[in-house]
């Protein structure tokens, strides 16, 4: 494992270059940012592979952002440049990478990575190797404590093992990635020595504690926003408080933060004289500050759960105070209408684009909601240490959540409800037992949901959960809308056995783009064609052949309608199926079989009596058929729109569409036939008689059906590139 360190920090570093100025954003942390400059100007001696680590609260986040300044050849425009130590600022390059790891999975990333360099790589397991081709690359992975979109499944040990470790064995690539602690020695473990190093800013040569004094006495002074009060004007003053809250927080940013906040917040009362009480960690902070404020310091820690429990950008505000009742077991609304001064210094809120939300209620518009949030990760560490059992307060949370959908209906439920139950259950233990509602399926964001279903043990999902896992990487990968999402679960549940389940997503009123009607596992099923096989005479007394058409019987008895049929091409000795010689249509000796179009089942009849559409036919249909690898489309003729969209995860190896609305698709899986509604009342034109208006072409030859219109690329039905959202997980 290469650890070495090609630079020390003397104790003159640690507390700053003699002479230059701060960073400004950073107000020290020279050492660091002189070896983060030498991993930028690839130094002799200098790692290729950086992690940055540290407990939480130490600092990683504002120093990465501090070194990204310098770093952007625009921002380092509006930085004093001259002024700093020209050791810790590196030459003006382009800009490195920048993959920001919040609220996405690692395929996600490495995707967003792919984007940046325009990569061709049309499966995730192609990106790096791509990368490893081509010419050396610089990467900066922030954060990577806050990746994916569910806590509980500990997306930031994937993206190390999946993600970080392949580009660190990646020789073109120069890596820095903002780490924990517990992960950071894993992504250079595998490194020959000197081309990993990792720096632990809790360690005393990195920690910089004159910087973090430095800090605290910025925020205490008047002049960048502090009240003015006696210790915060008086320079003297003011550095000796900066001097004890440093000390006391241990070299912990945070908790230095957290202690001015608490004292700028109710500053009456506080004696700047008596240090004792200063906070040593985040969790003394909450208590000190409740106390100074007369408050019981678990009623705050009670009304902050909720938020430290949040998931994705943060909580609604209008959901505080149910959550917060729930995790209480009590009536805690006086807390919540009263407790901004008791909460403010560990909460901020954040104006989001109101997702899903209408665009206008009560008349007025809505362009935004508010969110609540903590001010670090480190706050909610702290709470959730302090809970007697954070799965009881999981499953309240749970429970208040599920009690706040309408009517259970989910496509009025809450956005945050909607899209982030399934993690709170998860957290709970309890998802499998709400895996059970196809509505929560179609609504519910299939990045969330998915990243929480693959958390749970493959075998304690029941069977619509194992359908929803299966269909999700389509979901995701097509960006697809609730209708879409419904129409490919309706499909998947059909496929899987699982018919109740289609039916209730019908009943959902989302006007879904087809009824699956069939599906038939076929592997290896290569075409599919429609047609109709003419039937007997009701009294037996002669069969229909091809010459007819199918009309009359040599008898001169009227025939039964003719069957709607789909013809697939399977190999031989699939069970049930003909075998077309060799020669026939010059298929080589395949084999067919002829399955009813309209229902499932499997039909015992020559091929070579099968009729086929006429072009004339096809083309007087209402709808047409376009097609590519892992996509089909059905089209309006008449509006030239597209009205169906289907989208595989293995590709298409045959699709017919009868004139009537009919679409069968083949993959090397399988067979299905969806009915697509017709955009209109259409009269099919009478044949002109027999063999005229019918083709009779040997089964697996497929008859060339008019073009269809031209085939824009609609990104709201159809897969958003080769990844899309996520990408191809497989």
């Amino acid at each position: 494992m290469g650890d070495e360190e090609f630079m020390n920090a003397s104790d003159e570093e640690r507390g700053g270059a003699v002479g230059y100025a701060p960073h400004p954003h950073i107000g020290g942390r020279t050492a660091v940012l002189r070896a983060l400059a030498a991993w930028r100007m690839q130094w002799p001696g200098a790692p290729r592979v950086v992690v940055l680590t540290g407990s939480p609260g130490s600092g990683r986040s504002r120093l990465m952002t501090g070194f990204l300044m310098l770093c952007d050849p625009e921002y380092r425009k509006r930085l004093p440049l001259d002024d700093l130590d020209p050791t810790i600022v590196p030459p003006d390059l382009p800009a490195p990478a920048v993959p920001d790891p919040r609220g996405l999975t690692s395929d996600q990333l490495l995707w967003t990575l792919a984007d940046h360099y325009g990569l061709d790589a049309t499966r995730t397991a192609d990106i790096v190797p791509e990368l490893a081709a081509g010419d050396p690359v610089m990467v900066v992975v922030p954060d990577v404590d806050r990746a994916g979109p569910v806590r509980a499944a500990d997306e930031p040990a994937r993206l190390v093992r999946d993600v970080l470790k392949p580009l660190a064995a990646t020789g073109t690539v120069h890596l820095l990635a903002d780490v924990p602690r517990e992960l950071a020695a894993e992504v250079i473990e595998s490194l020959p020595a000197g081309q990993g190093q990792v720096i632990d800013l809790d360690e005393p040569r990195w920690a910089d504690p004159a910087g973090l004094v430095l800090q605290v006495e910025t925020s205490l002074d008047p002049r960048f926003g502090a009240p003015a009060l006696p210790y915060t004007e008086d320079p003297s003053a003011r550095r000796a408080l900066a001097e004890a809250i440093a000390e006391r927080a241990n070299g912990s940013r945070l908790t230095a933060q957290l202690a001015v906040q608490c004292i700028l917040m109710r500053p009456e009362g506080f004696d700047p004289a008596d240090t004792s009480l200063l906070p040593g960690n985040a969790g003394e902070a909450l208590d000190w500050h409740a106390r100074r404020l007369g408050a019981d310091p678990q009623t705050l820690r009670l009304m902050l759960t909720p938020p430290a429990l949040a998931e994705g950008d943060g909580l609604p505000i209008e959901l505080w105070g149910a959550l917060a009742n729930a995790v209480a077991g009590r009536d805690m609304s006086r807390e919540i209408a009263d407790g901004m001064l008791l909460a403010g210094p560990f909460v901020e809120p954040v104006e989001m684009p109101a997702q899903g939300a209408p665009a206008e209620q009560d008349g007025e518009a809505v362009g935004s909601r508010t969110l609540l949030r903590l001010v670090h990760p480190g706050v909610a560490d702290a709470i959730r240490a302090g809970l007697a059992d954070v799965r009881d307060a999981q499953t309240r949370i749970a429970m208040a959540l599920l009690e706040a959908v309408p009517q259970q209906d989910w496509s009025r439920a809450d956005p945050y409800v909607r899209d982030h139950l399934a993690a709170h259950t998860l957290a709970a233990g309890l998802l499998p037992q709400l895996l059970t509602d196809p509505a929560l399926f179609a609504h519910a964001d299939p990045v969330t949901l998915r990243a929480a279903v693959e958390a749970v043990p493959y075998d304690a999902l029941g069977a619509p959960a194992r359908t929803y896992l299966r269909t999700a990487p389509l979901l995701t990968r097509s960006q697809a809308p609730v209708g879409m999402r419904a129409a490919l679960l309706e499909t998947a549940f059909v496929e899987d056995g699982l018919g109740p389940y289609a039916d209730a997503l019908h009943a959902l009123d989302l006007d879904l783009p087809w009824r699956t009607l069939w599906s038939e596992p076929l592997p290896g099923a290569t075409d599919v064609t429609v047609g109709s096989l003419p039937q007997a005479p009701a009294d037996g007394a002669g069969t229909a052949g091809p010459a007819d058409g199918g009309q009359e019987s040599d008898a001169g008895a009227p025939a039964s309608p003719a069957l709607p049929v789909a013809v697939v091409l399977v190999p031989e000795g699939t069970p049930g199926s003909r075998t077309v010689p060799a020669g026939d249509a010059g298929t080589g000796g395949t084999a067919v079989l002829v399955h009813p179009l309209l229902s499932p089942g499997y039909v015992d009849a020559d091929p070579a009596l099968i009729l086929r559409p006429s072009e004339d036919i096809r083309a007087a249909a209402p709808l047409a058929l376009s097609r590519g690898a892992d996509y089909v489309r059905v089209w309006d003729r008449r509006r030239r729109t597209v009205v169906a969209a289907l989208i595989s995860d293995t590709p298409f190896t045959g699709a017919d569409l009868s004139p009537d609305g009919v679409l069968v698709v083949a993959t090397a899986r399988g067979v299905k036939a969806l009915r697509i509604p017709l955009p209109e009342p259409v009269s099919l034109p009478e044949p002109a008689g027999g063999a005229a208006a019918t083709d009779t072409a040997a089964p697996g030859v497929s008859v060339p059906a008019p073009a269809a219109p031209s085939d824009p690329v609609h990104p709201a039905d159809t897969p958003a590139g080769p990844h899309g959202r996520e990408g191809d997980r497989s």
